[in-house]
């Protein structure tokens, strides 16, 4: 079987209108042979949608002095403003300005815990009288892109053969008492590099993309190696899958490379906004074995074999706790803030900086 050639588009009034065995069929399709779909029609008030776009620019043009305040470098949670350039992927630099917030959390680590327990942790948000409503607003979203998280994940364990909460395993419960995380990205025009942001795979679950501007740029790597456009369609959600969930599908569902390309000069910024749906720190994804039923093995067994791909982070999920594993992913990411908060780590990450 050939690579995908584009992006399926699920529609959730299937769901919603009662023909859930046709929207399963879609997206298991989507899960064993993509790993990358849009969501048409989410259930994400459409007004709500509208406000958080007319917000991004906004937040991006606060003061010099207020970005310095919300210095992620200020965070052990790594949550907070990245200035271009901040940021790392395969060691090389992201062309991106962005913003990590969280679901509310108030951090739980103390002294003697392990590290992994200090990522869960307060946002820093910009000031109410800088950008009025920003926080509201965007609180209101991100719970409603988690409750949506929360019955997707279902429809993934059906459409996988299991029952429908046979993934709940790996949440916390209720599973608003963890923290996931988002992202408010900003992508300008550059002349110097292609590299919006590298090819990667995400850690976690599920990734819900809300693509904020017009602009194209993410691509999604097939089986065959070649590079996929994802364009912004409107009225819906991009959703992929992360690294996590293939390694407890044993690859029956699989994390798709993606990357951005920066936006050409002349057309303006583009925003993006994905929403990581976290499992439970603790969980040592190994030690929880999961059972498919032979016809998913044999969808799984029937699809190409994937060749050379451009991604290879978070190979540490078979040994480590999920906790550690996302913590080291931010390490590699973000050595600014680890060598701050996290000095061992950064000096066994990065032995060679001499700073």
């Amino acid at each position: 079987m050939p690579g995908f050639q584009h992006v399926p588009i699920l529609d959730w009034r299937l769901y919603e209108l009662g023909r859930k065995s046709e929207f399963i069929s879609q997206l298991r399709d989507a899960l064993i042979n993509v790993g990358f779909m849009y969501l048409q029609h989410p259930p994400v008030r459409p007004g709500l949608i509208e406000e958080v776009k007319q917000l991004l620019p906004r937040l991006f043009e606060l003061p010099k002095e207020e970005k310095e305040r919300l210095k992620m470098a200020n965070s052990p949670h790594f949550l907070g403003y990245s200035a271009l350039g901040d940021e790392l992927t395969k060691g090389k630099v992201d062309q991106r300005e962005q913003f990590d917030f969280g679901t509310p959390y108030e951090c739980i680590w103390k002294k003697g815990d392990p590290e992994y327990l200090k990522l869960w942790g307060p946002a820093q948000w910009p000031s109410e009288e800088l950008l009025p409503g920003f926080r509201n607003i965007y609180t209101t979203y991100l719970t409603q892109v988690e409750k949506l998280s929360e019955t997707f994940i279902r429809l993934v364990s059906e459409a996988l053969g299991l029952s429908p909460d046979a993934l709940d395993v790996f949440f916390d419960r209720p599973m608003s008492s963890m923290q996931h995380r988002s992202k408010v990205v900003k992508y300008p025009p550059s002349g110097n590099s292609q590299q919006g942001v590298g090819p990667h795979t995400d850690s976690g679950f599920l990734t819900f993309l809300l693509q904020g501007s017009p602009h194209r740029g993410l691509q999604a790597q097939n089986l065959d190696g070649e590079w996929i456009d994802v364009p912004p369609i409107e009225d819906t959600l991009v959703i992929n899958l992360g690294k996590g969930l293939e390694f407890v599908t044993q690859k029956i569902a699989i994390a798709t490379t993606h990357r951005v390309l920066s936006p050409q000069q002349g057309s303006g910024d583009r925003y993006s906004v994905p929403f990581f749906q976290i499992i439970r720190q603790d969980v040592k994804l190994a030690d929880v074995p999961l059972s498919f039923p032979l016809d998913i093995i044999d969808l799984r067994d029937a699809r190409a074999s994937r060749g050379a791909y451009d991604s290879v982070n978070y190979a540490e999920y078979p040994s480590l706790p999920s906790g550690e594993v996302s913590l080291i992913g931010r390490i590699k990411s973000h050595p600014d803030v680890a060598e701050r908060h996290y000095p061992e780590l950064f000096r066994q990450y990065f032995p060679n900086d001499t700073k």
